[in-house]
């Protein structure tokens, strides 16, 4: 421990020049596939790149990296070998009721009745085929969601660093790793500054480990005392490192985990397990009524083998064992849906749960606004104001005359401070690093002062967090001797919250001593500057930190998004608060606040210090209606979660830090950046946002919300379709009728209800008026009361209009093809309405749009010509023992089939005129209050 702290702070690389690393790594000798983590430990660096030939001044050459991936292959794990598609095929066929059918075939084929057997086998073919291709459908589409975010690494390639995929890494390249990202994979470190990684999920720690790049004893040798290691899948917390790679994929200690990984499912989602309980309720209650059916048949002396066909075809018909699968297929569809509007979603579960959040609190930097920041004010300690003016051609003003180093050199001061306390870069005319960084680099760049920062060497740096609100590096001059009185020439540049900054210094640059007077003075400019929506940070240096000279001030800019002002107006309107939060001070959030219309002068503002002295109760009456929290941190973002579901709420929370991961982890959806996020914070997050736009999260609450909205729909459409295949077989039984359908009949109603038609519902596109609707809630049934009813509804009338039409055709008392023809198309085209009347609860098919789904066409479409095929194509004829009908009959079955979506319509017309009637009586009440 007294070890680490020695080294905590420091810059630590390894012993000897880059001259000698470059000598080394020509030298010739077998490269180890890999290195264990226990063997790099213990070894010195230059060791450990001898034997890898890694080169960790330019990196690996981009033809040494396709040598070694053609050894090694990627940087991933081997998953099991996928089961082929033709076993898959036939493991259908160990469904226990397809065989039983198959055994009803088998005794056709016995009994010597082929006709039977070769239309229950061909049947039992295509069921088998439309199940196959849903679950083929439904992998797919779960594999898919695990491609939408792959992870990311910087490596040294060709003298060069570049971001990449981290699967493309190899033994012996050289990767950088900063605060918030995930380790690539198996490292051995030979630079680190202020390194402490987070290992709990590989180790078991909790305690954050320090890291070094000194070889170890063999003594201390387990995976958790490893301190010059960094492991693949963990991450850093602190500071920042570089290291040569060791182990790659299976290679890497993690791969062993990962072998554990793959034996384990994946749960599943609380809609799938509900979906999948109801879906055993109802198969057993339609198995009992089933086995009732076959023995009232019997007993009315039918032949047993037929009745014995009928009962295991209407099983397969009546138990809906689609139902789980659709509704994965469903989700999984819409989570890709949303990945096109910039939301990738992590977690199933996450879907269900996005329409019933009714507290969204926002990030401001980069997700209300648009993460450009721009440096438009300095204000230097001796008053002097200088400004960013003009157009394309922007040129920096103090009093309306350019500056120049000469005339301003206190402004020159404050970006010389900004650009080497930073640790962003300019690569090609593009940065890369922290936006506010990034705006300060600009800004020096402008001014001709980027090269400052190569007249001096860093010899340690505190790094900025959200808790102390100042980053600081300690410097010398690269042209001095650091064996002649090395502390007095080394400097301290500091920024950081301008009252931070402040207590870290005794003066001003011009050497006077800082009173309260100045403290007041740069106070007010920096409210100043907050009032116009600027961020603030101030500047100091120094050779002691704790008596530094104040230098100044910069304020940036940073525009809100053009949509987020809309977007937000729009989930208040459907009953969603959104708050935002920020660590900017409390003028800058205002200003911002007041520009996007979440705050009005007179409205509750709290700061993060203001938050913790609240007492609990307190602190929920106060939370729900502050609408800003400014000066916030990551502990303060937990507070407010905490206070929000202590009242009910479903709170939905932002992130980007790796602090951040905590109040992810504890709100009910937690939102991580795409692109300004770290990786801890991607890793603990729901969602990503790609673009880090608050408008996505909307587009996110509305795609969930149709989502399990389609879901009920599919749910109505088949559950009426499976009630009314058993209720027409039981009546006709119950009623001493001949059965009405066939077993091929039955099993093509099946296709019908589980197939094409069925699915399409579940990718309804978006109403626009979803997002008028309230929040759900999270304890509300799928199936309610008013849904059984219009389930039962249109159930009856099916069953109702089908037995009518057999009872009609039937009235010599002999059954024929043509009377079961007539019965089975009577159905078939009723169900293709009641889909018709399925895709809304509310809404008329006219409002929602005949042609607005596409899938939904294509399926009725084509469950149209099949049943076409099924009457009029000999073949079909012969399975389906069906004969041709005339168009009379068939204009006959569309009007009287319509009349289960005209009835529906007519019950939509009704309640919307209800609601229409009710929401003008409250608006007069309102009015007119008496």
């Amino acid at each position: 421990e007294s070890k680490e702290k020695a080294l905590s702070g420091q810059i630590f690389t390894f012993a000897g020049g880059v001259e000698r690393l470059q000598a080394i790594a020509m030298l010739d000798g077998a490269m180890l596939s890999t290195i264990r983590a226990s063997e790099a430990a213990v070894s010195t660096v230059l060791d450990v790149v001898r034997r890898l030939e890694a080169d960790p001044s330019r990196g690996l050459t981009s033809a040494e990296v396709e040598r070694r991936r053609a050894l090694h292959g990627f940087n991933e794990f081997q998953i099991a070998e996928e089961e082929p598609l033709w076993r898959k095929y036939l493991n259908q066929f160990k469904d226990p009721l397809i065989m039983l059918l198959l055994a009803s075939a088998f005794i056709s084929v016995l009994t010597q009745q082929f006709d039977d057997a070769s239309s229950i086998t061909i049947a039992i073919v295509i069921v088998v085929t439309v199940a196959f291709v849903q679950e083929y459908r439904s992998e797919k589409s779960l594999q898919a969601l695990t491609q939408l975010i792959p992870p990311k690494c910087h490596c040294l390639r060709d003298g060069v660093l570049q971001e990449m995929l981290a699967r493309s890494l190899v033994p012996g390249d050289t990767v950088y790793f900063s605060l918030g990202d995930r380790v690539p994979a198996d490292i051995r470190l030979i630079e680190t500054v202020d390194l402490e990684i987070d290992e709990s999920s590989f180790t078991g720690e909790t305690t954050p480990s320090c890291k070094h790049t000194q070889p170890q004893s063999a003594a201390h040798n387990s995976i958790s005392q490893l301190r010059n290691i960094a492991f693949m899948g963990t991450f850093v917390c602190s500071g920042h490192g570089k290291g040569v790679v060791i182990g790659v994929g299976e290679h890497s200690e993690f791969g062993s985990v990962f072998k554990m990984m793959q034996s384990e499912e994946s749960p599943k989602t609380p809609l799938q397990k509900s979906m999948g309980t109801l879906g055993k309720q109802l198969s057993f209650y339609s198995l009992c009524i089933i086995t009732c059916i076959i023995l009232l048949g019997w007993l009315r002396g039918l032949p047993m083998l037929h009745m014995f066909t009928i009962g295991v075809s209407l099983a397969v018909a009546a138990i809906p064992e689609g139902l789980p699968i659709v509704v994965t297929v469903t989700l999984a569809l819409g989570v890709m849906r949303m990945a096109k509007r910039h939301v990738v979603v992590k977690r199933l579960p996450i879907v269900e749960t996005l329409g019933c959040v009714t507290v969204i609190c926002s990030d401001k930097t980069g997700t209300l606004t648009q993460n450009c920041m721009e440096v438009t004010d300095i204000y230097t300690s001796a008053h002097q104001h200088a400004q960013v003016v003009g157009g394309a051609r922007k040129e920096i003003v103090c009093g309306g005359v350019p500056i120049t180093a000469a005339t301003h050199p206190n402004v020159f001061k404050v970006v010389e401070v900004a650009c080497v306390c930073n640790n962003a870069q300019l690569r090609d005319d593009k940065i890369i690093g922290h936006p506010t960084e990034g705006a300060m680099l600009a800004i020096s760049h402008q001014l001709g002062m980027y090269s400052v920062r190569d007249q001096f060497v860093r010899t340690e740096e505190r790094a900025f967090s959200s808790e102390q609100k100042w980053m600081g590096v300690r410097v010398r001059n690269r042209t001095h001797n650091p064996a002649e009185s090395p502390s007095k020439e080394e400097v301290w540049y500091m920024k950081g919250a301008l009252d931070v900054v402040l207590r870290h210094c005794s003066s001003l640059a011009s050497g006077t001593e800082l009173v309260e007077e100045h403290w007041s003075v740069f106070r007010a400019k920096a409210s100043e500057f907050g009032h116009r929506g600027l961020r603030v940070v101030a500047m100091a240096c120094g050779h002691n930190l704790s008596q530094l000279s104040f230098v100044g001030l910069m304020g940036m800019w940073d525009p809100p998004r053009e949509s987020v002002e809309r977007s937000i107006g729009q989930l208040r309107g459907s009953g969603v608060s959104v708050k935002m939060i920020t660590g900017d001070a409390r003028e800058t959030g205002e200003t911002i606040a007041q520009h996007l219309g979440l705050w009005s002068p007179g409205s509750l503002s709290l700061s993060g210090e203001q938050l913790e002295s609240l007492s609990p109760q307190d602190l929920a009456d106060t939370v729900v209606q502050a609408a800003l929290f400014y000066r916030v941190t990551p502990k303060h973002k937990v507070i407010i979660v905490k206070a929000l579901q202590q009242l009910g709420k479903v709170v939905a929370m932002t992130g980007d830090g790796t602090n951040d991961a905590v109040a992810l982890k504890r709100a009910d959806i937690g939102i991580a950046m795409g692109r300004s996020g770290t990786d801890v914070c991607r890793e603990a997050g729901d969602m990503i946002l790609t673009d880090d736009n608050f408008s996505s999260i909307m587009a996110a609450v509305e795609e969930g919300k149709v989502i399990y909205y389609n879901i009920r729909n599919f749910v109505r459409f088949q559950l009426s379709t499976s009630i009314a295949a058993l209720s027409l077989i039981t009546l006709s039984t119950v009623l001493g009728l001949p059965n009405p359908l066939n077993a091929m009949q039955i099993l093509w109603i099946n296709i019908i209800m589980d197939g094409p038609p069925a699915q399409s519902l579940g990718v309804e596109p978006v109403d626009k008026d979803v997002m008028t609707r309230p929040p759900r809630n999270s304890s509300d049934r799928m199936i309610t009361l008013p849904l059984l009813v219009q389930i039962f509804a249109a159930a009856f009338t099916i069953v109702a209009g089908t037995l009518w039409v057999f009872k009609k055709e039937m009235e010599d008392g002999v059954v024929t093809p043509r009377d079961t023809t007539m019965t089975f198309t009577c159905f078939v085209l009723f169900d293709m309405f009641n889909a018709l009347s399925c895709r809304s609860q509310s809404k008329s098919a006219f409002s929602v749009g005949l042609f607005s789904n596409h899938m939904f066409l294509y399926a009725v479409g084509g469950s149209l010509v099949g049943q076409l095929l099924v009457i009029y194509f000999p073949p079909l004829q012969a399975v389906f023992q069906t004969e041709a009908l005339t168009s009379w009959d068939l204009i006959f079955l569309v009007m009287l089939s319509s009349s289960v979506w005209i009835l529906d319509e007519t019950r939509k017309l009704i309640v919307r005129v209800i609601a229409a009637r009710r929401l003008r009586v409250a608006r007069s009440i309102r009015v007119h209050p008496v």
